[in-house]
């Protein structure tokens, strides 16, 4: 565990998971220089400590793996122990890697579901008894596109994703009346990230033609988008917001 800066408890405290790169750096960055404390958490604790040195604000980076019950458990333990509250989860750990059902990479569409899935679920259990005890929070799940417009090669993704847009809105009903929590589900098109790197049908990689001239957002759009939610006042919940590139229906 790294701890950086002096805390100051009026701050409100964000925790980003998968928060190394891409979309979850780009939040943690776009949340530091709004005055949040944040809190960077992946499994790659060195490249935490060197995004952490480098943002202004203050932060703290925690080793965690969404994958495993004891890593988030024990992250989450350091993080109250630090703050004594959470009052942002940010779900942006995920892995996208996108086979044909027919070619049967069945340890992979494991893999997803274990990251997508059963992550998303993992930090929330650990992040829920502080938000019903506070009897505010606000938690963002960062989902897809793809749970919404399924297409070959993304049937285990896409399922993944489906998953945590309806998770999200049994949250709403669930969580918001009864214990102020909000919760957002963010669905971006085409990000300019490395998570096509984790592909591996190579059927998939010979027909599909990635990154060639498709537009693309950025990762710093998507943390727009989830400051955009956490700076509404506390009556107001965006439930969802389905951000493409200009261009894409």
């Amino acid at each position: 565990m790294e701890i950086q800066k002096n805390s100051r408890m009026e701050k409100n405290v964000a925790v980003i998971t998968g928060a190394s790169s891409g979309i979850g750096k780009a939040i943690a960055e776009k949340l530091s220089a709004e005055n949040y404390i944040v809190v960077l958490a992946s499994r790659s604790i060195e490249k935490l400590k060197k995004i952490s040195n480098e943002i202004t604000g203050e932060s703290l980076a925690v080793e965690m793996d969404v994958s495993s019950t004891e890593s988030v458990s024990k992250a989450f333990g350091d993080i109250l122990e630090r703050y004594h509250r959470i009052d942002i989860l940010v779900n942006s750990a995920g892995i996208m890697p996108l086979t044909y059902l027919k070619n049967r990479h069945l340890d992979e569409w494991l893999s997803t579901i274990e990251v997508n899935v059963k992550g998303t679920l993992r930090c929330i259990h650990a992040a829920l008894p502080s938000m019903k005890q506070q009897k505010s929070g606000h938690i963002i799940n960062i989902a897809s596109v793809d749970g919404k417009e399924i297409f070959e090669g993304g049937a285990i993704y896409g399922a993944s994703k489906a998953a945590v847009i309806e998770l999200s809105r049994a949250m709403r009903m669930e969580l918001s009346p009864e214990f102020n929590i909000r919760v957002t589900a963010i669905e971006p098109g085409t990000v300019d990230t490395g998570l096509r790197k984790d592909i591996t049908d190579q059927e998939l990689l010979k027909d599909k033609d990635y990154g060639n001239g498709e537009a693309k957002l950025e990762p710093k759009h998507i943390a727009d988008a989830v400051f955009y939610a956490v700076s509404q006042p506390e009556s107001v919940n965006v439930n969802e917001l389905l951000v493409k590139p200009t261009g894409k229906s």
